[in-house]
């Protein structure tokens, strides 16, 4: 053991220099050069309310028309509320974090631009590599949900997709993958391309759709609150926290429900962090920012809490174990709310739409950054010249996502959208702890209360959420992550601009 140890330490100091070029630091002065290099760089056009509009078109979609009814059934019952509460905390928390960056280095890139200037290079490589999974992964899955409610819809009108045209080919459960006899999952290859033209024409022009769906999906979301609420039986509360039962070895309810249900409810908060990506294109980054992140944060939690307490009085909640929740407890209130079908499946739709929007207007932009710093080939950094977008990336970026959405199912892609957005969270909140120490002179025209204990709280529940994460989906990223460090060792870190003195 002792001589293990001494080999260990014999190593780092034969190679101290090549091991610390891997945590080479991007100069803060440098960061906030780019983001006022106007010519070259992206447009800024986005004001405060764009951002926030972004922010709710991302957090919005997946997680009120979908898991709400899951997470309910099979793990918190009515109290549900709180699960949402948790994980709401979880992400103000690392949204307070996001906030005091996206202030401080107004630049696209997100948590990768973040750890570039605090933990070094190779560890922002491995967080622009895992925001992959986040943003890509994230806008295959949200498009997958998409052609769902896009086939219910239709069929509402006897018009039907078959099967074939509208499944994943391929399927996994414990004794491995399997093919379906599908074709494609065309309708969600389709949503992908269009966002990827409308990334393409420009960001104003996407985040102007944008606006316009979040109000759609709002104002249904509105009306279900503001009507449903005459339909709630209050004992469909009792009891608020289900005793705990245990199912072939299985916890379900009680207190460890309410945790539960907090992990599996996460994908409902996943995006607000796309906010931060469309710094460089913020008209006042230094003071939209943080409202763009917290104040969508916090508008969206409002509405999960009034939706699960009308959806949990409506329906028992081990009904609503359903792919459609909030449709069921429109047709359990009888006639009084069948007028409310049909728009609750625009909302949804128009919804999972702004989610892919904006999850596909992320990924480019890490794209871009690492671009910029070297770590990627040049061509993914070009700007189109008319449209000043990052034009290259969105077409890869949207090319990759409708291959992914048109054949893989959505659990699989959802646990890799968890998985990675969790890590980056967990990154950024410590991100936070190295700068105060490190560099407490930088001017932050947004500060994280109490430091450092909102950081330790936000990286804190991130770990427990992905602790409590399948074992496969970690195997599955740990071969994601292997990929990217090699990599970055074939390409990024000899073509680093930091490593050619730049």
């Amino acid at each position: 053991m002792f001589l293990q140890l001494k080999k260990l330490f014999q190593y780092i100091s034969q190679n101290k220099k090549i091991i610390m070029s891997l945590f080479r630091i991007k100069s803060l002065n440098k960061l906030m050069a780019e983001s006022t290099d106007s010519a070259n760089g992206l447009k800024r056009t986005l004001t405060a309310n764009n951002l926030i509009a972004l922010g709710i078109g991302a957090i919005i979609g997946t997680g009120v028309f979908v898991l709400t009814g899951t997470a309910a059934a099979n793990h918190a019952g009515p109290a549900l509320v709180l699960s949402f509460i948790l994980s709401g905390l979880g992400c103000a928390f690392a949204g307070l974090c996001y906030a005091e960056f996206a202030s401080m280095i107004p630049i696209a890139g997100s948590a990768y631009t973040y750890s570039y200037a605090t933990l070094g290079e190779f560890i922002a490589w491995i967080i622009g590599w895992d925001l992959i999974l986040e943003y890509l992964f994230g806008a295959a899955t949200v498009a997958v949900g998409w052609s769902g409610y896009v086939v219910s819809f239709l069929e509402s009108f006897n018009i039907h997709i078959p099967p074939a045209l509208c499944s994943a080919p391929l399927t996994h459960d414990l004794t491995g993958w399997h093919s379906t006899g599908a074709i494609l999952n065309f309708p969600a290859m389709i949503i992908i391309a269009v966002m990827t033209w409308l990334l393409v024409v420009g960001i104003k022009e996407s985040s102007r759709f944008n606006s316009f769906i979040v109000v759609v999906k709002i104002i249904i979301i509105l009306l279900f609150i503001f009507f449903g609420m005459s339909y709630i039986d209050t004992a469909n509360w009792h009891p608020f926290i289900p005793a705990e039962e245990i199912r072939d070895g299985k916890s379900f309810y009680g207190i460890s429900g309410i945790f539960a249900g907090a992990g599996v409810i996460f994908f409902a908060y996943i995006g607000f962090d796309a906010v931060s990506t469309a710094a460089q294109e913020a008209i006042n980054p230094q003071k939209d920012m943080p409202k763009g992140i917290l104040i969508s944060l916090l508008v969206c939690t409002i509405l999960y809490i009034a939706v699960s307490l009308v959806l949990t009085g409506i329906v028992n909640y081990r009904e609503l174990d359903v792919a459609a929740p909030i449709a069921l407890a429109i047709d359990k209130s009888g006639n009084g709310l069948a007028w409310l079908g049909i728009p609750v499946k625009i909302g949804a739709i128009a919804g999972l739409s702004s989610v892919v929007l904006v999850m596909m207007m992320g990924q480019p932009r890490i794209f871009y950054s690492m671009a910029k710093d070297g770590l990627l080939p040049p061509v993914f950094g070009k700007v189109h010249p008319k449209y000043k977008t990052p034009y290259v990336t969105t077409i890869l970026t949207g090319l990759l996502a409708g291959i992914v959405a048109g054949i893989f199912p959505i659990g699989i892609l959802g646990e890799l959208v968890s998985i990675g957005t969790l890590l980056a969270f967990v990154i950024v909140c410590a991100g936070i702890i190295v700068l105060r120490y490190k560099r407490p002179e930088i001017v932050r025209p947004f500060k994280t209360p109490m430091v450092p204990l909102v950081p330790i709280l936000g990286a804190g529940i991130c770990l427990l959420q992905m602790a409590a994460l399948p074992a496969d989906t970690w195997y599955r990223l740990i071969i994601w992550m292997v990929i990217g460090i090699a990599i970055y060792f074939a390409y990024g870190k000899k073509n680093s601009k930091l490593n050619q003195g730049d």
